[in-house]
């Protein structure tokens, strides 16, 4: 009898799930558990310090993440200055679009700010094709800029996040973006660019304005918030990477596949680790080559 009251017992607790065992395992923290986000990593930002993580190195569709690494090979090409001809393939993609033309002409910065701001396909493809001729040779320098910058289990198919059709296999784990974002914010103008509520991107052929807005509504929410970038597909589900910045504190949050209300779930996140005092360390990656550039044919 007693074996089969174990044994039921047993069966109880695995439908629970391994994620519910993790949360009231001896020296778990349950209070800085979330079980509805299929990976997470929360750190600061100048150290070594991990306040909270979970399934870090899982494979999961980053979606519309991947567009700072778009985003951060344009600013360092040097030519945010440039105009950009919007090819006609930079515009048959899904929206999220800022609606650009085949024919229209606008400044590559212009083109930064619409895919961080308002995650604008269009502008993530032009940037591409601009940059390196074709999507296709972008996207091979994507995957090796990744690598340069210690992005271990990453591969990207496109410049934009999409994940089916000829665009499947757009991966990433929390870890690896979160190392791309910590390369990224050594950057001021990206700094800039991420923390943007809105931006007038100018067509120069008419000189049109077209007013964009930021997805990230965290940067409304939570006042210590200064970026970074959202994504969502049906696959990879909500998406966040956040930063936010309190009293001499400085943190970034990479969410994948999030259930519920990202925003309140992140706000929360940022001040359980703003109220706790440390964390343990994280074995940052070493060696990136910054003077690397992968737009150079």
């Amino acid at each position: 009898m007693r074996y089969f009251i174990y044994s039921a017992l047993f069966l109880i607790m695995l439908s629970f799930g391994s994620r519910q065992a993790l949360a009231y395992a001896p020296g778990v923290d349950s209070s800085m558990y979330y079980p509805d986000i299929a990976a997470y990593i929360v750190k600061q930002t100048d150290g070594k310090k991990v306040y909270m993580t979970k399934d870090a190195d899982r494979i999961i569709q980053p979606a519309s993440l991947t567009k700072i690494l778009t985003s951060i090979i344009a600013i360092e090409s040097g030519k945010l200055d440039q105009e950009v001809l919007i090819a006609k393939e930079a515009t048959l993609v899904e929206p999220t679009k800022a609606g650009f033309k085949p024919g229209d002409r606008v400044k590559l910065v212009d083109l930064v700010k619409a895919a961080m701001v308002s995650s604008s396909n269009d502008a993530a493809f032009a940037i591409a094709i601009h940059l390196s001729g074709s999507v296709e040779r972008f996207v091979t320098a994507m995957n090796y800029r990744a690598k340069k910058i210690g992005m271990k289990r990453s591969n990207f198919t496109n410049p934009a996040g999409f994940d089916k059709g000829i665009y499947a296999g757009n991966i990433s784990t929390a870890e690896d973006l979160l190392v791309l974002t910590e390369y990224a914010i050594r950057n001021n103008r990206f700094n800039e660019i991420a923390q943007l509520e809105s931006v007038l991107v100018t067509e120069l052929n008419s000189r049109k304005m077209i007013l964009l807005k930021t997805h990230n509504k965290l940067l409304a929410k939570y006042p210590y918030a200064v970026g970074i970038k959202t994504g969502f597909t049906r696959r990879a589900g909500k998406c966040l990477i956040a930063r936010a910045q309190k009293e001499n504190r400085d943190l970034l949050l990479v969410m994948l596949n999030a259930q519920g209300d990202r925003w309140l779930i992140a706000e929360e996140m940022f001040e359980k680790a703003f109220a706790k005092q440390s964390g343990r360390d994280y074995a940052a990656n070493e060696g990136i080559d910054v003077n690397y550039r992968p737009w150079k044919r």
